[in-house]
């Protein structure tokens, strides 16, 4: 006899990111700027000094402090994590029952719904408002209403670049039974962060990854900010050594490099700004683009009736950009990379 999947196994498929050896690189929205550049040997002096025979240090005490001091956060509020992306799953399966119902939005990012399906939890997907936005009010009733034992979604919004404003998201916390969690992923970005208010509001987790503005996407490194009761639950849920030790070392000396961090952040939002004023341009005379959103990311979305065509075409020259649908989501990139990026672009809609 053969072993044969359970249901839920069955009926998933992997989650597939670009894997292509391509030129230009703006499809997984990563930092356009390498900070091993600048402080290489910051890190690898971090770095030999690991002991690679001991287990990492499992409350991850002096990166969770330096990621602390660097937000302006009590370390006891700060969970660590192998990314966000175990944390997402973490909370999910620690803090909600099988057939719990959580509520996700739509569009946001995909794993939100894998990792409540895997734990078995009731997923109730809200779409947002025709252009994109979230209507809090409206999310608030729905999740009242309907025994709602969690809510979780990103802002600003990956993939649509679109941001709810903090009293908003305050409002929101206030007004529901259920648990809320806010992944500010692209936070850095903007400036309409509740992260101060996770320690104050009991049903609120905020959470952060060292991947955007920081450039850290290869150590694999998130937190989850929240009050004490929430915080000693999830230092207790989650596995002993759950951040490895190489992590931990570099990622502590990154994080005291603040003010370099901060100028590397004010670089990308630039770089994204003239790339969406230069797509907007774009829009004026190719019909094709129907809207450029109003982005506070590092990355535009852009609503194009030719999504598939163009993204085949712009593959076909070496550039990787992200195709949703009848959307692309373009991370902003270098000087260079932007130009490029444009050209090619440029090139394809003329031939559409």
């Amino acid at each position: 006899m053969s072993y044969e999947l359970n249901k839920k196994l069955k009926s998933i498929e992997p989650y597939e990111p670009e894997t292509g050896d391509y030129p230009i690189r703006l499809d997984a929205n990563e930092s356009c700027f390498d900070i091993s550049e600048k402080l290489g040997d910051v890190i690898s002096e971090a770095v030999k000094n690991v002991e690679f025979n001991r287990y990492p240090d499992p409350t991850a005490g002096a990166v969770t402090e330096a990621f602390a001091a660097f937000y302006g956060l009590d370390p006891r509020h700060c969970t660590a994590g192998n990314g966000s992306d175990e944390l997402i799953s973490l909370i999910l399966s620690s803090f909600l029952d099988k057939g719990d119902t959580v509520v996700t939005l739509s569009p946001d990012f995909s794993m939100y719904a894998f990792y409540g399906f895997i734990n078995e939890l009731k997923i109730k997907n809200m779409p947002k408002e025709d252009d994109l936005k979230v209507d809090v009010g409206k999310v608030a009733e729905f999740c009242n209403n309907n025994d709602v034992k969690a809510i979780i979604f990103s802002n600003p919004c990956n993939p649509t670049s679109l941001g709810v404003r903090r009293q908003d998201i305050i409002r929101l916390v206030k007004n529901v039974f259920c648990l809320v969690i806010i992944d500010e992923a692209y936070m850095d970005f903007w400036g309409e962060s509740v992260l101060d208010m996770a320690g104050e509001l009991d049903n609120l987790i905020v959470l952060k990854t060292c991947s955007k503005n920081m450039g850290l996407a290869a150590l694999r490194l998130g937190f989850a900010v929240a009050g004490d009761t929430i915080s000693t639950a999830l230092k207790a849920a989650k596995s002993p050594y759950n951040v490895n030790a190489i992590t931990q070392a570099a990622a502590a000396a990154v994080l005291r490099h603040k003010p370099m961090i901060m100028e590397y952040t004010a670089e990308i939002v630039h770089s994204r700004k003239m790339l969406q004023s230069a797509v907007i341009d774009l829009s004026e005379r190719f019909f094709t683009i129907e809207k450029v959103y109003d982005s506070v990311t590092n990355f535009i979305f852009i609503k194009t009736p030719k999504a598939k065509e163009i993204y085949e075409k712009l593959i076909q020259r070496g550039v990787s950009v992200r195709y949703m649908g009848s959307y692309l989501r373009v991370t902003a990139g270098t000087e260079r990379e932007n130009h490029i990026f444009l050209k090619e672009f440029r090139e394809v809609l003329s031939l559409l």
